[in-house]
């Protein structure tokens, strides 16, 4: 639902104000991250202006004044992994990585191959993670070129800030849904160039994983991140261990799964890396040395039953981590349900993780895997005004609970295991209204 705001391009939002001033995983949290309680936040043209006492002062009489009060004013969620075509078979019954691929994912995706479909699921997929309180999104696509002009008009159309990329799968996919290794190259080369650095658009080269592209694509597409080293690269790593396996017999001269990428160029810091569970040393050593990003995706990693992310020593240990939902393979759209299952997650390997570093992990962690932390991920002057706006009493049972919290981080912690759509009270896209 829109929601008009007037004329003005100043707007004053007050409620409480989530801020982060370092990485709640690598410094304590209550040093890395604050709420500020009853304060404010001003958005001129598009851009955040000022917070706290600065946001008031310079709030004129032609602001518009937004009250939430009793309300957790956050950045906008960002979701570092996902896949917009499996938006219609979200939580579809059984099977594993590869049998869950070729029962549910291939088929749906050969439907993408029809333009107006792809714009249908670009556009509902856009309007459903925008309900959930998600403004920015990493997606991979289809093989077919016009997936990724679906997600990108919709994108714009909506002043998004997305990634995504052509996927490029040459062999172990079904008809239908194979390229080559030159239209890989070309297919990718020319929406790079069509949408790289477009409005709030940044592509990213996207080889779904390794054992759907021969040894041939893989370096063509690393040829092409070579020649725009200012794009993304985004795929999958290490997700179960029969995927593994199968990585092994197809790679027999590889060290590992991660030297299937890296021989070919694939490596490299402004490289997203999907999962990243079963990682074998070598592996995380690599990963960090380079910078690179990976991305956890827990309530995919439950399930299909792929494992347990070890969030706390790799993000510990300097680790570049971000947070996504894994749609479909993950079971929900939303971010509070992904933080959530992060928490779970942990909480099955011995560690406990505290709200506000899941609050940073599902927006600036976010962001700094995408390196749009100079955009969105933060609520900072100067940077976009994305935002989303919590309820911290959006159904009987959360209220219940957060009145009897004895600090604002005890009335905040419900709402990230319990909360839902419901509790997205309202949501800013570029400086606009656009749900609430």
């Amino acid at each position: 639902m829109g929601h008009k705001t007037g004329m003005t391009t100043r707007h004053l939002l007050t409620g409480h104000v989530l801020q982060f001033s370092g990485n709640p995983f690598t410094m304590p949290w209550d040093q890395a991250v604050s709420i500020a309680e009853n304060s404010a936040v001003l958005i001129d043209n598009g851009r955040i202006a000022g917070l706290g006492a600065d946001a008031r002062a310079a709030a004129g009489p032609e602001t518009i004044h937004h009250d939430y009060s009793g309300h957790l004013i956050i950045p906008g969620f960002v979701d570092a992994h996902a896949h917009f075509p499996q938006t219609a078979m979200i939580a579809s019954w059984g099977k594993r990585l590869i049998d869950w691929l070729n029962t549910y994912t291939f088929p749906e995706e050969l439907r993408l191959g029809d333009p107006a479909y792809a714009g249908e699921i670009a556009n509902r997929y856009l309007d459903l993670v925008l309900d959930h309180g998600t403004t920015s999104v990493a997606s991979f696509c289809t093989i077919h070129p016009h997936s990724a002009e679906a997600l990108f008009e919709a994108a714009a159309t909506r002043e998004m800030a997305v990634v995504a990329g052509k996927t490029c799968m040459d062999r172990n996919a079904p008809d239908g849904l194979r390229d080559t290794v030159q239209t890989a190259y070309d297919d990718s080369k020319a929406l790079l160039t069509r949408w790289h650095g477009t409005g709030r658009c940044v592509y990213a080269i996207t080889p779904r994983f390794s054992p759907t592209s021969t040894r041939e694509q893989l370096q063509a597409l690393g040829t092409l991140w070579a020649e725009h080293p200012d794009a993304l690269m985004q795929t999958h790593l290490s997700e179960q261990v029969d995927e593994i396996a199968w990585v092994r017999d197809l790679f027999p001269e590889a060290r590992d799964y991660l030297d299937t990428y890296e021989a070919a160029g694939l490596l490299g810091a402004r490289g997203l890396y999907g999962h990243a569970i079963h990682l074998a040393p070598r592996e995380i050593d690599r990963l960090r040395e380079v910078g690179a990003g990976i991305v956890h995706c827990p309530t995919s990693n439950t399930f299909i039953g792929s494992g347990l992310f070890d969030l706390m020593g790799l993000a510990g240990a300097g680790q570049r981590v971000g947070l996504a939902t894994d749609t479909g393979g993950g079971s929900s759209f939303s971010m509070l349900r992904t933080m959530a299952a992060a928490y779970e997650v942990a909480q099955l390997r011995g560690c406990v993780v505290h709200a506000a570093q899941l609050l940073w992990l599902a927006t600036a962690g976010s962001a700094s895997v995408l390196h749009r932390s100079d955009e969105i991920g933060r609520l900072a002057p100067g940077l976009a005004a994305d935002i989303c706006v919590l309820d911290l009493a959006s159904t009987g049972a959360i209220a219940q609970r957060a009145r009897e919290a004895e600090h604002i981080w005890e009335a905040v912690f419900p709402t990230i295991m319990m909360g839902d759509d419901r509790a997205v009270s309202a949501v800013w896209v570029n400086g606009k209204a656009v749900r609430g």
